[in-house]
């Protein structure tokens, strides 16, 4: 996704081995060791290539072999987008000159003395370019009435998607919905749009994936989705209150970062063995409370940092122009 991403942004792409160490089994550990000696190899040619005067690292083990062939000697920037950095992130921090961070508690997992910089989590530029009248009129919906907004990012969320499809009905007599179900539940999406009565079928407007994801946060009055870093910066741009289901089967950063939404007011956690029996309930009783949704807006749109992606630029070009000056960052 991120080489497509890249390169239609007109942008030099170049792939590095690289594989996962942490929670594998031991039959494919050698494996994966190998493409990360091997992703070091190529590390060392691009840098010898490209010849950088700073390195920004988003986290994820494909950094970890740049950072190796890096070490120390070019300044780097590590930015930690969820709450609880996973092992490769914590690998990094190790080689970074400054670490910035979504959020203030993210400093209580890093080493001492680390020089960190809260920033907030960067977003599209083009993301809030939508009202929310023009945004509904764009996707279809109604100008007054609540929207539930149902997206299991890019891929979509199978235990979410089914939830919603089961209650459906239920869900759309008191609201509308934008339903990203991701390529791989699409036809059910379908099959559940086909068979509903007719005076429903207004009310629901189902996609696999759409680009202009501004639209249907600015539309939306609530959102039922994972809880992965883009939640931290996306949801309080938009001030949407969010009923948030960590992924269970993965390391704890959702729950943190769920944990640390709903702390602050902005969300409800609701976990993914429960979402057939209180998905409807939820989402029912938060549309049926304005004060409450208000109250939870609020505290959303105060987590809201729209500067972060500035600011992780700024950092970067304070550490280049440290580089030439030939000073230490």
């Amino acid at each position: 996704m991120e080489a497509d991403l890249v390169t239609r942004s007109g942008l030099p792409f170049a792939a590095i081995p690289a594989a996962g160490v942490h929670g594998v089994g031991l039959r494919a550990l050698p494996g994966n060791v190998a493409r990360l000696v091997k992703g070091v190899s190529a590390s060392r040619r691009i840098l010898a290539e490209f010849r950088p005067e700073v390195i920004l690292y988003t986290g994820g083990y494909v950094a970890v072999p740049m950072a190796v062939a890096a070490g120390k000697r070019i300044p780097s920037l590590v930015y930690v987008p969820d709450l609880e950095p996973g092992l490769a992130l914590k690998t990094l921090i190790r080689f970074a000159h400054t670490v910035a961070v979504t959020a203030e508690p993210t400093r209580a997992f890093l080493p001492r003395r680390t020089r960190s910089v809260v920033t907030g989590y960067p977003v599209r530029a083009d993301m809030d370019n939508w009202t929310r009248g023009q945004a509904r009129a764009h996707l279809g919906l109604p100008e007054e009435g609540p929207v539930l907004l149902v997206t299991g990012g890019s891929k979509g969320a199978r235990s979410i998607n089914r939830a919603v499809l089961a209650a459906l009905p239920q869900l759309l007599a008191f609201v509308s919905i934008i339903h990203l179900s991701g390529q791989l539940d699409w036809a059910e999406a379908q099959a559940a749009r086909a068979g509903l009565p007719e005076h429903l079928t207004g009310r629901y407007h189902a996609e696999p994936y759409l680009h202009e994801m501004g639209a249907a946060l600015a539309a939306a009055d609530l959102v039922v989705s994972r809880a992965g870093a883009s939640s931290l910066g996306e949801y309080p741009l938009f001030g949407l209150p969010a009923v948030l289901v960590p992924y269970p089967y993965a390391w704890r950063y959702q729950k943190v970062n769920a944990d640390y939404l709903v702390n602050q007011g902005a969300a409800v956690l609701l976990e993914d063995a429960a979402l057939g029996v209180q998905l409807l309930p939820v989402v029912q009783g938060l549309i049926n409370d304005p004060t409450r949704l208000a109250e939870m807006r609020k505290s959303m749109s105060g987590l809201a940092r729209p500067d972060a992606a500035a600011q992780l630029a700024d950092l970067v070009r304070e550490l280049a122009g440290v580089h030439n000056r030939g000073g230490k960052p």
